[in-house]
């Protein structure tokens, strides 16, 4: 079943679960039991088929980046600098990469000496860590990007040389200007004032396993290790920039901090302890000025999703737009959403269930330095070989009222 028809087939899902509220609204009265269990069942299956078309066009996105091709409804993203060109580094060559094919499959014993010498520019003292070529490096970040979605929609940046990126942050602005005469300047202002945050780029490491028999018969190893290592890292990065406590890893968007988004950006005024309602909804959207709109985007678990798409405004229509074309998301008064399983979901009172903001103002600051090692020996008793994989990052929030969190009364 193509993405258009999945998409038919969760319009007509939604529109049986809609059906069942306008009835009960019609009659006055609340869902029964059985109606509660339909409608759930039919919102579950809409939500897993969403998931399905997510993943489909990911695929085919990253599908056609591999083979060139321009996706419709993706943006044209520029050749990479040293694409299609010479280029001075020897990670960019056809034969490193065939070197570190080799190198995948069956270690340092499947390569020459020369190329030996050649991927050895980058080894560890140990004698343990090999580079991996820059286009390895670029797929799996992009999978990564993929993935997840804070590190789609932030502002991503490289560290090379410094050990750590700062930020500028503007604490306070000038006090208000005075009324004065043609010659006179003013007052001195004592009220603008600036601060600095820094992002540290911070390890994060995951070992997996290959049986030697599936590296033998897959053609595409680099593949493979990639996706692989893309999915821990993504699901990983996705529960620290959403929940990451800033201590020795990012600082999530749902953890209240003076360094990111403090509570002053928590809205609860027209919500009930228990649940997100209407009014909360446009008490949180008013929250955050004009300015950010067009560029916001709200974030909720599924659970909470499930809650907002029974909500009617004022005039009796559903706040919650599911999307019927290729490439479109859902809306929730005009703003885009996007489900992540990291989202708090515990709907009790004073917790966050949900954030509307600009994510172009989470930064995150990533070295490039990723690095596989190779474990021959260590699982050899069970014919497996294990790959490590290194990624230095970090990520917060810059400027808190570019973000505004749906919390419960």
């Amino acid at each position: 079943m193509g993405i258009r028809e999945l998409l038919e087939k969760r319009a007509n899902l939604i529109h049986e679960a809609r059906a069942l509220l306008d009835k009960a609204e019609e009659e006055g009265r609340d869902l029964t039991e059985d109606e509660q269990r339909q409608w759930d069942s039919l919102m579950d299956e809409a939500n897993k088929i969403r998931a399905r078309v997510d993943r489909e066009e990911q695929q085919r996105a990253m599908e056609a980046e591999l083979e060139g091709r321009h996706v419709p409804g993706e943006p044209i993203r520029p050749e990479p600098e040293g694409r299609g060109a010479e280029t001075t580094d020897p990670r960019e060559s056809e034969e490193y990469r065939a070197a570190f094919d080799r190198f995948l499959r069956g270690g340092v014993r499947a390569l020459g000496q020369a190329e030996i010498r050649a991927l050895q520019a980058d080894i560890d003292a140990s004698g343990g860590y090999l580079a991996a070529p820059m286009q390895f490096v670029r797929d799996l970040i992009k999978a990564v990007d993929d993935q997840v979605f804070i590190r789609q929609w932030a502002t991503v940046m490289t560290v090379t040389a410094a050990q750590s990126l700062g930020v500028p942050t503007l604490e306070s602005n000038p006090d208000d200007a005075d009324w004065t005469t043609e010659l006179a300047t003013g007052s001195e202002d004592t009220g603008m004032g600036f601060g600095r945050r820094e992002l540290k780029p911070i390890p994060l490491a995951k070992r997996i396993k290959l049986s030697r028999k599936l590296l033998r018969m897959t053609p595409e190893v680099e593949a493979l290790v990639r996706d692989r290592l893309a999915y821990v890292f993504g699901t990983t990065w996705e529960q620290a920039g959403l929940v990451g406590t800033g201590a020795n890893q990012p600082l999530g968007v749902f953890t209240a901090s003076a360094n990111g988004i403090s509570t002053a950006r928590d809205v609860s005024d027209g919500n009930t302890t228990t649940q997100i309602q209407f009014d909360g909804l446009i008490s949180a959207k008013y929250a955050l000025k004009a300015q950010y709109w067009p560029r916001a985007r709200w974030l909720f678990h599924r659970d909470a999703v499930k809650q907002v798409a029974k909500l009617k405004d004022s005039n009796g229509q559903y706040l919650w737009r599911e999307s019927v074309r290729v490439g479109e998301p859902d809306r929730i008064l005009g703003f885009p959403v996007g489900m992540s399983e990291y989202v708090p979901n515990t709907f009790t009172t004073g917790q966050y269930v949900g954030i509307l903001g600009d994510f172009k103002f989470y930064w995150i600051a990533d070295s490039l330095n990723f690095e596989v090692q190779r474990l021959d020996e260590l699982y050899a008793e069970t014919n497996q070989v294990g790959f490590i994989g290194r990624l230095e990052s970090d990520g917060m929030p810059v400027l808190a009222e570019a973000f505004v969190r749906v919390q419960l009364a």
